[in-house]
């Protein structure tokens, strides 16, 4: 059975990807390798084995387009309403909270943000299929 144990990344700046990924989902750096033209730095908390790579290519200066296929990735919380507002003083402007409905009751209680380098990410309640 495959198992999913990372996704990837390009940033513009590792230190202040790493302060965001920090500050906002509590992910440290688990492992940094540096070669000639990249690094990458693989990211995570003791809450999962997922991790974030984050990989610099050097000498790298223009933003990387997102296209049209990236969508997100997700964390799941216990409690949203606490995390937006420890989003909001750490100054990483999270969107407002949302929620959707299916067949009368909550399916997700969310909220949106952005990295440094314009990725979304999905903030979620622990609730039902989001645990």
């Amino acid at each position: 059975m495959a198992k999913a144990i990372h996704m990837m990344i390009r940033v513009l700046d590792l230190d202040r990807s790493i302060a965001f990924y920090r500050t906002a989902f509590g992910l440290d750096v688990a492992d940094r390798f540096d070669f000639d033209t990249f690094t990458l730095v693989y990211l995570r908390n003791p809450e999962a084995d997922f991790e974030v790579e984050l990989t610099l290519n050097k000498g790298r200066t223009e933003p990387y387009s997102h296209g049209e296929g990236y969508g997100h990735i997700a964390f799941a919380v216990d409690d949203l309403d606490a995390e937006h507002r420890r989003f909001t003083a750490a100054g990483l402007n999270p969107n407002p909270i949302k929620e959707f409905h299916r067949d009368g009751g909550l399916m997700a209680r969310f909220f949106f943000v952005q990295d440094p380098d314009g990725y979304k990410i999905e903030v979620l309640q622990r609730h039902g299929r989001y645990r």
